[in-house]
Protein backbone atom coordinates (compact mmCIF):
# COMPACT_ATOMS: atom_id res chain seq x y z
CA UNK A 1 0.00 0.00 0.00
CA UNK A 2 2.71 2.36 0.63
CA UNK A 3 3.71 2.69 -3.26
CA UNK A 4 0.14 4.79 -3.56
CA UNK A 5 1.16 7.35 -1.37
CA UNK A 6 4.71 7.23 -2.73
CA UNK A 7 3.77 8.02 -5.78
CA UNK A 8 1.29 10.83 -4.52
CA UNK A 9 4.32 12.05 -3.18
CA UNK A 10 6.19 12.08 -6.69
CA UNK A 11 2.89 13.76 -8.41
CA UNK A 12 3.37 16.62 -5.42
CA UNK A 13 6.97 16.87 -6.33
CA UNK A 14 6.73 16.68 -10.14
CA UNK A 15 3.83 19.57 -9.55
CA UNK A 16 6.35 21.76 -8.05
CA UNK A 17 9.37 21.19 -10.00
CA UNK A 18 7.13 22.26 -12.73
CA UNK A 19 6.52 25.02 -11.21
CA UNK A 20 10.25 26.33 -10.67
CA UNK A 21 10.92 24.18 -7.83
CA UNK A 22 10.40 24.65 -3.52
CA UNK A 23 9.08 22.75 -0.84
CA UNK A 24 6.12 21.63 0.43
CA UNK A 25 5.47 21.67 4.32
CA UNK A 26 1.90 19.57 5.74
CA UNK A 27 1.17 19.25 9.11
CA UNK A 28 -1.30 16.72 10.68
CA UNK A 29 -4.63 17.24 12.18
CA UNK A 30 -3.91 18.73 15.91
CA UNK A 31 -5.57 16.44 19.34
CA UNK A 32 -8.26 18.33 20.42
CA UNK A 33 -9.70 18.29 24.15
CA UNK A 34 -12.81 17.45 24.69
CA UNK A 35 -13.23 18.51 28.19
CA UNK A 36 -11.15 17.89 31.13
CA UNK A 37 -8.79 15.03 31.01
CA UNK A 38 -10.73 13.98 27.72
CA UNK A 39 -10.18 14.38 23.74
CA UNK A 40 -12.00 13.88 20.90
CA UNK A 41 -11.26 10.83 19.35
CA UNK A 42 -8.10 11.41 17.31
CA UNK A 43 -8.79 12.31 13.13
CA UNK A 44 -5.93 12.70 10.80
CA UNK A 45 -5.90 15.43 8.29
CA UNK A 46 -6.98 14.25 5.22
CA UNK A 47 -4.48 16.20 3.27
CA UNK A 48 -1.58 15.01 5.30
CA UNK A 49 -3.33 11.17 5.38
CA UNK A 50 -3.96 11.05 1.61
CA UNK A 51 0.26 11.56 1.21
CA UNK A 52 1.20 9.41 3.80
CA UNK A 53 -0.79 7.10 5.16
CA UNK A 54 0.09 8.03 8.61
CA UNK A 55 -2.61 8.84 11.26
CA UNK A 56 -1.06 9.25 14.26
CA UNK A 57 -1.09 13.23 15.49
CA UNK A 58 1.99 15.29 16.21
CA UNK A 59 3.33 14.82 12.53
CA UNK A 60 4.54 16.59 9.70
CA UNK A 61 5.43 16.26 5.89
CA UNK A 62 8.09 18.43 3.79
CA UNK A 63 8.01 17.23 0.04
CA UNK A 64 10.96 18.77 -2.23
CA UNK A 65 10.91 19.35 -5.75
CA UNK A 66 13.83 17.21 -6.23
CA UNK A 67 11.68 14.21 -4.92
CA UNK A 68 12.99 13.83 -1.61
CA UNK A 69 10.17 13.53 1.68
CA UNK A 70 10.68 14.07 5.02
CA UNK A 71 8.29 13.01 7.77
CA UNK A 72 8.91 14.39 11.42
CA UNK A 73 6.86 12.30 13.84
CA UNK A 74 6.57 11.71 17.74
CA UNK A 75 9.48 9.41 18.98
CA UNK A 76 8.96 6.43 20.74
CA UNK A 77 8.36 6.57 24.40
CA UNK A 78 7.85 3.59 26.78
CA UNK A 79 5.74 5.61 29.04
CA UNK A 80 3.15 7.43 26.82
CA UNK A 81 2.75 4.14 24.51
CA UNK A 82 1.62 2.48 28.12
CA UNK A 83 -1.00 4.99 28.21
CA UNK A 84 -1.75 5.61 24.69
CA UNK A 85 -0.77 2.94 22.33
CA UNK A 86 2.08 1.78 20.21
CA UNK A 87 4.23 4.58 18.32
CA UNK A 88 5.74 3.79 14.73
CA UNK A 89 8.58 6.21 15.71
CA UNK A 90 11.01 8.28 13.33
CA UNK A 91 13.42 4.73 13.30
CA UNK A 92 11.01 2.71 11.77
CA UNK A 93 9.02 5.53 9.33
CA UNK A 94 11.31 5.53 6.01
CA UNK A 95 10.31 1.73 5.97
CA UNK A 96 7.02 2.24 7.05
CA UNK A 97 6.05 4.65 4.84
CA UNK A 98 8.52 4.62 2.19
CA UNK A 99 9.58 8.48 3.30
CA UNK A 100 13.68 9.72 2.35
CA UNK A 101 14.15 10.41 6.09
CA UNK A 102 12.21 10.80 9.39
CA UNK A 103 13.04 12.85 12.38
CA UNK A 104 11.71 13.33 15.89
CA UNK A 105 8.80 15.92 15.74
CA UNK A 106 10.88 17.58 19.09
CA UNK A 107 13.73 18.16 16.25
CA UNK A 108 11.10 19.83 14.10
CA UNK A 109 12.42 23.83 14.89
CA UNK A 110 16.13 22.61 14.19
CA UNK A 111 15.34 20.54 11.07
CA UNK A 112 12.99 22.84 9.39
CA UNK A 113 15.11 26.18 8.55
CA UNK A 114 17.72 23.77 7.11
CA UNK A 115 15.13 21.92 5.01
CA UNK A 116 13.56 26.04 3.80
CA UNK A 117 17.38 27.30 3.25
CA UNK A 118 17.97 27.36 -0.52
CA UNK A 119 14.54 26.77 -1.45
CA UNK A 120 13.03 29.49 -4.23
CA UNK A 121 9.32 28.85 -3.05
CA UNK A 122 7.61 27.23 0.10
CA UNK A 123 4.20 25.57 -0.62
CA UNK A 124 1.70 24.86 2.47
CA UNK A 125 -1.97 25.07 2.92
CA UNK A 126 -3.44 28.47 3.59
CA UNK A 127 -5.83 29.21 6.12
CA UNK A 128 -6.59 25.29 7.02
CA UNK A 129 -4.00 25.14 10.57
CA UNK A 130 -4.16 28.08 13.07
CA UNK A 131 -1.25 29.71 13.69
CA UNK A 132 0.57 27.69 10.44
CA UNK A 133 1.64 31.03 8.59
CA UNK A 134 2.94 32.31 11.79
CA UNK A 135 5.35 29.25 12.17
CA UNK A 136 6.25 29.07 8.84
CA UNK A 137 7.40 32.48 9.43
CA UNK A 138 9.66 31.95 12.58
CA UNK A 139 11.03 29.73 10.29
CA UNK A 140 12.00 31.89 7.48
CA UNK A 141 12.90 34.31 9.55
CA UNK A 142 15.86 31.81 11.02
CA UNK A 143 16.47 31.17 7.63
CA UNK A 144 17.15 34.94 6.07
CA UNK A 145 19.16 35.69 9.36
CA UNK A 146 21.74 33.60 7.53
CA UNK A 147 21.13 35.17 4.36
CA UNK A 148 24.84 36.79 4.91
CA UNK A 149 26.68 33.43 5.28
CA UNK A 150 25.54 32.41 1.81
CA UNK A 151 21.91 30.74 2.70
CA UNK A 152 19.13 31.82 0.19
CA UNK A 153 15.78 32.37 1.79
CA UNK A 154 12.34 31.47 -0.53
CA UNK A 155 10.88 34.36 -2.43
CA UNK A 156 7.31 33.04 -2.53
CA UNK A 157 4.56 31.32 -0.92
CA UNK A 158 2.00 29.21 -2.32
CA UNK A 159 -1.25 27.36 -1.46
CA UNK A 160 -0.28 23.52 -1.17
CA UNK A 161 -4.45 23.34 -1.34
CA UNK A 162 -4.57 24.19 -4.90
CA UNK A 163 -2.49 21.63 -5.78
CA UNK A 164 -3.70 18.78 -4.09
CA UNK A 165 -7.39 19.46 -4.26
CA UNK A 166 -6.79 19.03 -8.01
CA UNK A 167 -4.92 15.77 -7.39
CA UNK A 168 -7.66 14.87 -4.81
CA UNK A 169 -10.55 15.61 -7.37
CA UNK A 170 -10.21 12.29 -9.08
CA UNK A 171 -10.09 9.15 -7.29
CA UNK A 172 -8.03 6.64 -8.32
CA UNK A 173 -8.71 2.54 -8.00
CA UNK A 174 -7.83 2.05 -4.41
CA UNK A 175 -9.54 5.04 -3.18
CA UNK A 176 -13.16 3.91 -5.40
CA UNK A 177 -12.74 0.30 -3.79
CA UNK A 178 -12.92 2.09 -0.33
CA UNK A 179 -15.83 4.73 -1.34
CA UNK A 180 -17.69 1.68 -2.77
CA UNK A 181 -17.05 -0.63 0.45
CA UNK A 182 -18.42 2.69 2.56
CA UNK A 183 -21.07 3.23 0.37
CA UNK A 184 -22.19 -0.46 1.30
CA UNK A 185 -22.08 -0.63 4.89
CA UNK A 186 -23.17 2.51 5.40
CA UNK A 187 -26.78 1.46 2.83
CA UNK A 188 -26.63 -1.48 5.15
CA UNK A 189 -27.31 0.66 8.24
CA UNK A 190 -29.96 2.56 6.20
CA UNK A 191 -32.09 -0.77 5.74
CA UNK A 192 -31.41 -1.52 9.36
CA UNK A 193 -33.04 1.44 10.60
CA UNK A 194 -35.92 1.83 8.49
CA UNK A 195 -36.77 -2.28 9.36
CA UNK A 196 -35.95 -1.35 13.05
CA UNK A 197 -38.60 1.41 12.40
CA UNK A 198 -41.47 -0.50 11.64
CA UNK A 199 -40.75 -3.37 13.60
CA UNK A 200 -40.76 -1.51 17.30
CA UNK A 201 -44.03 0.43 16.10
CA UNK A 202 -45.31 -3.25 15.09
CA UNK A 203 -44.50 -4.18 18.75
CA UNK A 204 -45.69 -0.80 20.67
CA UNK A 205 -42.23 -0.34 22.21
CA UNK A 206 -42.39 1.05 25.79
CA UNK A 207 -41.62 4.46 25.92
CA UNK A 208 -42.38 4.60 21.97
CA UNK A 209 -39.78 5.36 19.16
CA UNK A 210 -36.99 7.52 19.49
CA UNK A 211 -34.78 9.12 17.09
CA UNK A 212 -31.96 8.21 19.19
CA UNK A 213 -32.82 4.36 18.96
CA UNK A 214 -32.39 4.53 14.85
CA UNK A 215 -29.11 6.44 15.80
CA UNK A 216 -28.05 3.80 17.57
CA UNK A 217 -28.81 1.09 14.99
CA UNK A 218 -26.87 2.91 12.67
CA UNK A 219 -24.08 3.67 14.68
CA UNK A 220 -24.05 -0.25 15.26
CA UNK A 221 -23.82 -1.27 11.70
CA UNK A 222 -20.84 1.24 10.82
CA UNK A 223 -18.76 -0.11 13.43
CA UNK A 224 -19.85 -3.69 12.97
CA UNK A 225 -18.66 -3.52 9.88
CA UNK A 226 -15.24 -1.93 10.48
CA UNK A 227 -16.03 1.65 9.78
CA UNK A 228 -13.77 3.71 12.22
CA UNK A 229 -16.72 6.64 12.71
CA UNK A 230 -19.66 7.97 11.11
CA UNK A 231 -18.58 10.48 8.70
CA UNK A 232 -20.34 13.62 10.21
CA UNK A 233 -22.98 13.35 13.13
CA UNK A 234 -26.10 11.36 12.04
CA UNK A 235 -29.30 13.59 11.46
CA UNK A 236 -32.39 11.12 11.82
CA UNK A 237 -35.32 13.50 12.14
CA UNK A 238 -38.69 12.85 12.62
CA UNK A 239 -42.21 14.45 11.03
CA UNK A 240 -41.84 18.39 11.22
CA UNK A 241 -37.83 18.07 12.15
CA UNK A 242 -37.35 16.94 8.66
CA UNK A 243 -37.75 20.61 7.30
CA UNK A 244 -34.42 21.25 9.49
CA UNK A 245 -31.73 20.99 7.07
CA UNK A 246 -28.96 20.20 9.56
CA UNK A 247 -30.91 18.98 12.35
CA UNK A 248 -29.48 16.19 14.94
CA UNK A 249 -30.81 12.71 16.38
CA UNK A 250 -32.33 14.06 19.10
CA UNK A 251 -35.15 11.99 21.37
CA UNK A 252 -38.20 13.20 19.52
CA UNK A 253 -40.79 10.28 19.19
CA UNK A 254 -41.44 8.97 15.64
CA UNK A 255 -44.80 8.47 15.27
CA UNK A 256 -47.18 6.43 12.62
CA UNK A 257 -48.66 8.30 9.76
CA UNK A 258 -45.45 10.02 10.15
CA UNK A 259 -41.66 10.56 7.91
CA UNK A 260 -38.55 10.12 9.00
CA UNK A 261 -35.55 11.44 6.93
CA UNK A 262 -31.92 9.79 8.04
CA UNK A 263 -28.86 11.79 6.37
CA UNK A 264 -26.45 9.36 7.43
CA UNK A 265 -22.86 7.75 6.47
CA UNK A 266 -19.70 5.95 7.75
CA UNK A 267 -16.18 7.11 7.18
CA UNK A 268 -14.28 3.94 6.38
CA UNK A 269 -10.42 3.98 6.08
CA UNK A 270 -10.28 7.64 6.06
CA UNK A 271 -13.03 7.86 3.27
CA UNK A 272 -16.37 8.89 3.76
CA UNK A 273 -19.78 7.96 2.44
CA UNK A 274 -23.20 10.17 2.71
CA UNK A 275 -26.59 8.66 2.11
CA UNK A 276 -30.37 9.93 2.54
CA UNK A 277 -33.53 8.18 2.23
CA UNK A 278 -36.88 9.56 3.84
CA UNK A 279 -39.20 6.76 4.67
CA UNK A 280 -43.16 6.35 6.53
CA UNK A 281 -41.93 5.60 10.61
CA UNK A 282 -44.48 2.25 10.33
CA UNK A 283 -43.69 1.90 6.50
CA UNK A 284 -46.63 2.97 4.93
CA UNK A 285 -46.66 6.26 2.87
CA UNK A 286 -49.93 8.49 2.70
CA UNK A 287 -51.03 9.58 -0.26
CA UNK A 288 -49.56 13.00 0.17
CA UNK A 289 -46.21 12.00 1.62
CA UNK A 290 -46.27 9.30 -1.74
CA UNK A 291 -47.05 12.23 -3.94
CA UNK A 292 -43.98 14.66 -2.89
CA UNK A 293 -41.41 11.65 -2.55
CA UNK A 294 -42.55 10.51 -6.49
CA UNK A 295 -41.54 14.13 -6.97
CA UNK A 296 -38.21 14.03 -5.56
CA UNK A 297 -37.18 11.15 -6.26
CA UNK A 298 -38.53 11.49 -10.44
CA UNK A 299 -35.72 14.68 -9.72
CA UNK A 300 -33.03 12.10 -8.45
CA UNK A 301 -33.65 10.44 -11.38
CA UNK A 302 -33.29 13.52 -13.68
CA UNK A 303 -30.07 14.43 -12.48
CA UNK A 304 -28.60 11.30 -12.31
CA UNK A 305 -29.13 10.82 -16.41
CA UNK A 306 -27.11 14.13 -16.56
CA UNK A 307 -24.05 12.71 -14.46
CA UNK A 308 -21.54 11.91 -17.28
CA UNK A 309 -18.65 13.08 -18.60
CA UNK A 310 -18.65 16.39 -20.71
CA UNK A 311 -21.79 17.60 -18.80
CA UNK A 312 -20.51 20.22 -15.83
CA UNK A 313 -21.25 19.89 -12.08
CA UNK A 314 -24.42 22.17 -12.16
CA UNK A 315 -26.20 20.22 -15.07
CA UNK A 316 -27.72 17.83 -12.33
CA UNK A 317 -28.86 20.74 -10.12
CA UNK A 318 -30.99 22.19 -12.71
CA UNK A 319 -32.34 18.91 -13.83
CA UNK A 320 -33.56 18.33 -10.80
CA UNK A 321 -34.67 21.39 -10.12
CA UNK A 322 -36.77 21.54 -13.18
CA UNK A 323 -38.66 18.14 -12.02
CA UNK A 324 -39.23 19.73 -8.52
CA UNK A 325 -40.20 23.24 -9.77
CA UNK A 326 -43.06 21.58 -12.33
CA UNK A 327 -43.71 19.25 -9.33
CA UNK A 328 -44.60 22.19 -7.15
CA UNK A 329 -46.97 23.84 -9.17
CA UNK A 330 -48.72 20.69 -9.84
CA UNK A 331 -49.35 19.96 -6.30
CA UNK A 332 -50.36 23.39 -5.38
CA UNK A 333 -47.00 24.11 -3.56
CA UNK A 334 -46.75 27.21 -5.68
CA UNK A 335 -49.73 28.28 -7.19
CA UNK A 336 -49.74 28.80 -11.02
CA UNK A 337 -51.72 32.18 -10.94
CA UNK A 338 -49.25 33.41 -8.90
CA UNK A 339 -45.95 32.03 -10.26
CA UNK A 340 -46.78 31.04 -13.85
CA UNK A 341 -44.78 28.67 -15.64
CA UNK A 342 -41.81 26.30 -14.78
CA UNK A 343 -39.54 28.76 -16.39
CA UNK A 344 -41.03 31.58 -14.78
CA UNK A 345 -40.36 29.47 -11.16
CA UNK A 346 -36.69 28.95 -12.01
CA UNK A 347 -36.09 32.07 -13.15
CA UNK A 348 -37.70 33.80 -9.95
CA UNK A 349 -36.56 31.44 -7.78
CA UNK A 350 -39.71 30.90 -6.46
CA UNK A 351 -38.90 27.40 -5.79
CA UNK A 352 -36.26 28.36 -3.03
CA UNK A 353 -39.26 28.51 -0.33
CA UNK A 354 -39.10 24.24 -0.61
CA UNK A 355 -36.03 23.09 -2.09
CA UNK A 356 -33.07 25.61 -0.79
CA UNK A 357 -29.84 23.64 -1.06
CA UNK A 358 -27.84 22.27 -4.00
CA UNK A 359 -28.06 18.80 -5.50
CA UNK A 360 -25.09 17.76 -4.99
CA UNK A 361 -21.30 18.45 -3.54
CA UNK A 362 -17.94 16.64 -4.15
CA UNK A 363 -17.34 13.82 -2.23
CA UNK A 364 -14.34 11.59 -0.71
CA UNK A 365 -12.31 11.85 2.19
CA UNK A 366 -14.39 14.48 3.01
CA UNK A 367 -17.84 14.41 3.09
CA UNK A 368 -17.67 17.87 1.54
CA UNK A 369 -13.93 17.14 -0.40
CA UNK A 370 -11.84 19.45 -2.01
CA UNK A 371 -11.65 20.83 -5.14
CA UNK A 372 -13.43 23.71 -7.28
CA UNK A 373 -16.89 23.41 -8.18
CA UNK A 374 -15.64 26.34 -11.26
CA UNK A 375 -13.34 25.08 -14.54
CA UNK A 376 -10.06 25.95 -13.84
CA UNK A 377 -8.78 28.48 -16.60
CA UNK A 378 -12.70 29.47 -17.69
CA UNK A 379 -13.71 33.16 -17.65
CA UNK A 380 -16.05 34.68 -16.04
CA UNK A 381 -20.13 34.91 -17.64
CA UNK A 382 -22.61 37.40 -17.31
CA UNK A 383 -25.37 35.36 -15.78
CA UNK A 384 -29.00 36.14 -14.22
CA UNK A 385 -29.34 35.73 -10.34
CA UNK A 386 -32.66 34.64 -8.47
CA UNK A 387 -33.03 38.34 -8.37
CA UNK A 388 -32.92 39.32 -11.67
CA UNK A 389 -29.13 41.22 -11.38
CA UNK A 390 -26.94 40.49 -13.87
CA UNK A 391 -23.70 38.58 -11.99
CA UNK A 392 -20.30 37.41 -12.90
CA UNK A 393 -19.55 33.78 -12.49
CA UNK A 394 -17.32 31.11 -14.33
CA UNK A 395 -19.29 28.03 -16.02
CA UNK A 396 -19.26 25.10 -13.67
CA UNK A 397 -16.63 21.83 -13.61
CA UNK A 398 -16.91 19.60 -16.60
CA UNK A 399 -17.25 16.19 -15.03
CA UNK A 400 -14.73 13.62 -15.62
CA UNK A 401 -14.54 10.02 -14.84
CA UNK A 402 -13.32 9.59 -11.56
CA UNK A 403 -14.91 12.47 -9.52
CA UNK A 404 -17.76 11.68 -7.22
CA UNK A 405 -20.55 13.50 -6.19
CA UNK A 406 -23.61 13.86 -4.26
CA UNK A 407 -27.18 13.68 -5.70
CA UNK A 408 -29.56 14.91 -3.26
CA UNK A 409 -32.95 16.68 -4.50
CA UNK A 410 -35.22 17.42 -1.65
CA UNK A 411 -38.83 19.41 -0.63
CA UNK A 412 -39.24 20.82 2.81
CA UNK A 413 -42.69 22.20 3.14
CA UNK A 414 -43.05 24.44 6.21
CA UNK A 415 -46.70 25.03 7.06
CA UNK A 416 -47.49 28.98 5.66
CA UNK A 417 -50.08 31.03 3.85
CA UNK A 418 -51.54 29.28 0.57
CA UNK A 419 -49.23 25.98 1.44
CA UNK A 420 -51.85 22.80 1.10
CA UNK A 421 -52.17 22.32 4.51
CA UNK A 422 -51.71 18.26 3.29
CA UNK A 423 -48.27 18.78 2.87
CA UNK A 424 -47.54 20.76 5.75
CA UNK A 425 -44.36 19.36 7.91
CA UNK A 426 -43.33 16.68 5.31
CA UNK A 427 -39.47 17.19 4.71
CA UNK A 428 -38.22 14.62 1.59
CA UNK A 429 -34.51 14.71 0.73
CA UNK A 430 -32.96 11.48 -1.19
CA UNK A 431 -29.55 11.27 -1.79
CA UNK A 432 -26.82 9.11 -3.22
CA UNK A 433 -23.40 8.79 -3.82
CA UNK A 434 -22.28 9.19 -7.62
CA UNK A 435 -19.18 8.28 -8.34
CA UNK A 436 -18.59 9.27 -12.55
CA UNK A 437 -17.76 6.60 -15.24
CA UNK A 438 -16.29 6.40 -18.84
CA UNK A 439 -20.27 6.59 -19.98
CA UNK A 440 -22.32 8.04 -17.43
CA UNK A 441 -22.25 7.17 -12.98
CA UNK A 442 -22.52 4.79 -10.43
CA UNK A 443 -24.92 5.02 -7.50
CA UNK A 444 -22.70 3.45 -5.10
CA UNK A 445 -25.48 3.65 -2.39
CA UNK A 446 -28.49 1.79 -3.92
CA UNK A 447 -27.78 -0.75 -1.13
CA UNK A 448 -31.06 0.73 0.15
CA UNK A 449 -33.57 0.84 -2.00
CA UNK A 450 -35.60 4.38 -3.01
CA UNK A 451 -38.31 3.42 -4.94
CA UNK A 452 -41.92 3.85 -2.86
CA UNK A 453 -43.10 0.27 -3.16
CA UNK A 454 -39.47 -1.12 -2.13
CA UNK A 455 -39.29 0.90 0.96
CA UNK A 456 -42.63 -0.36 2.21
CA UNK A 457 -41.65 -4.09 1.00
CA UNK A 458 -38.72 -3.92 3.04
CA UNK A 459 -40.36 -2.56 5.66
CA UNK A 460 -42.52 -5.31 6.04
CA UNK A 461 -40.32 -7.81 5.79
Amino acid sequence: MTTIYEKRRAAVARALKAAGGGIALLPTAPEVARNRDSDFAYRHDSYFYYLTGFSEPGAWLAIEASGKSTLFCRPKDLEREIWDGIRLGPKAAPAALGVDAAFSAEALEEKMPALLTNQNAVWFPFATHAGLETQVDSWLAKVRARIRFGAECPQSQHDLCKLLDEMRLVKDTHEIAILRRAGKISAGAHVRAMQTSAAMLRSGTRGGLREYHLEAELLHEFRRHGSQYPAYTSIVAAGANACVLHYRAGDAELKPGELCLIDAGCELDGYASDITRTFPADGKFTPAQRTLYDIVLAAQDAAVKVTKPGKRFMDPHDAATRVLAQGMLDTGLLDKKKHGKVDDVLGSGAYRQFYMHRTGHWMGMDVHDCGDYTEPGSKPREEKDALGQTVMRKPSRILRPGMVTTIEPGIYVRPGKGVPKEFWNIGIRIEDDALVTAKGCELMTRGVPVDADEIEALMRG
